[in-house]
């Protein structure tokens, strides 16, 4: 096409397309979000109270698709990418709400309704079993044509199982239909239907922004979790985790402080309760009430003590020195006896050659 005709072609555009135009430009530059909305198959009454449901939150703008693609492609900046997506019935939808925002409010605004023959399924078609609360006579026949398992059952016809009647994607007989629509079955959904959004940069396609909330939320705190737990363990201090390491560190110095008998005003009272477990251990083990002071009598083993937080480590170390120290305390008694034992041998064996 050359210059001229391009100019002589501009020049013939209606004025009120042109203001059409330019409304379209001012609405798009008006959201930070601007998608493309399909609109076929929505009643007028039903489109109408969409936008008004939607209204404060995001706007619905209709015109011509030819006008669309003029305003986008003055536009620019990327939102010419939505023009793809112009064609059939469609409209313009604009939002300073997040596109996964936008994308969850249409799909929770639609509506089932009732299919049309001639339409194609959305989905698989299924007659559930049970009870149609239509009196006998021929509709058990048009049930069994469009393949219903029915039959007519205490006086009234029945579907015998769950049957499949049509396969999504499949074509909608009229026979079909007006069974559906004698059964109140709505196989579709009716709304606005989500083709694209342009967002910060980034065209959106419905399949990126259908994303499980509860979800993704879960995996976020689970990864928190995660983080949280690592900033513990390597003891790297954040503002979140500095409380958690104090606590922990103060939990690792009272066991050390009780496990080398610290005399530390902190320290005396745990001290104290575990010098008066050990001693009523072993009050616990004799069996002569006499041999012990009054106190003492009678003295049940005490239960084992819950461990500080974040102290099994250290609690267990503790012990295991204790163990060795005990240990290391039984072999000396051993050969302290050992050395008695030897020397008492050799007393015996003196006596022995003195006499013979």
């Amino acid at each position: 096409m050359s210059e001229s005709e391009s100019v002589r072609r501009t020049e013939t555009i209606p004025q009120w397309k042109r203001e059409e135009v330019d409304e379209l430009v001012d609405f798009i530059d008006s959201y930070a979000s601007v998608g493309i909305v399909g609109v076929a198959g929505i009643p007028s009454r039903q489109l109408q109270n969409m936008r008004r449901d939607l209204h404060g939150s995001a706007a619905v703008r209709m015109s011509r698709n030819t006008l669309v693609h003029r305003a986008l492609d003055a536009v620019g900046e990327g939102h010419g990418q939505l023009a793809e997506f112009v064609s059939g019935q469609v409209a313009l939808i604009g939002t300073n709400d997040n596109p996964f925002g936008l994308f969850q409010q249409l799909e929770a605004s639609k509506t089932p309704a009732p299919i049309n023959a001639g339409e194609v399924a959305p989905n698989d078609i299924v007659i559930p079993e049970g009870d149609t609360g239509v009196d006998p006579g021929p509709f058990v026949g048009e049930l069994q044509q469009v393949g219903a398992e029915a039959r007519i059952m205490d006086g009234s016809i029945q579907v015998t199982a769950d049957s499949m009647v049509l396969e999504a994607g499949e074509e909608v007989s009229t026979e079909l239909a007006n069974v559906l629509a004698e059964l109140g079955i709505e196989p579709k959904e009716v709304g606005l239907d989500l083709r694209s959004v342009y967002s910060e940069g980034v065209l959106f396609a419905p399949e990126e922004l259908a994303i499980d909330v509860d979800e993704y939320r879960d995996d976020i705190a689970s990864a928190a979790a995660a983080g949280r737990n690592l900033s513990v363990n390597a003891a790297y201090p954040t503002a979140r985790t500095a409380g958690t390491l104090l606590a922990k560190a103060a939990g690792q110095s009272k066991a050390l402080g009780v496990f080398a008998a610290i005399e530390d005003p902190d320290v005396l009272p745990d001290l104290v309760a575990k010098a008066d477990g050990q001693v009523r251990s072993i009050a616990a083990r004799i069996d002569d009430d006499e041999a012990l002071p009054e106190e003492l009598r009678g003295a049940d083993a005490p239960a084992a003590t819950a461990e500080e937080p974040g102290d099994e480590e250290e609690t267990n170390e503790s012990e295991s020195e204790s163990d060795s120290e005990s240990d290391g305390d039984g072999d000396s008694d051993a050969d302290a006896d050992t050395d008695d034992d030897d020397d008492d041998g050799g007393a015996g064996e003196g006596l022995g050659a003195m006499f013979g």
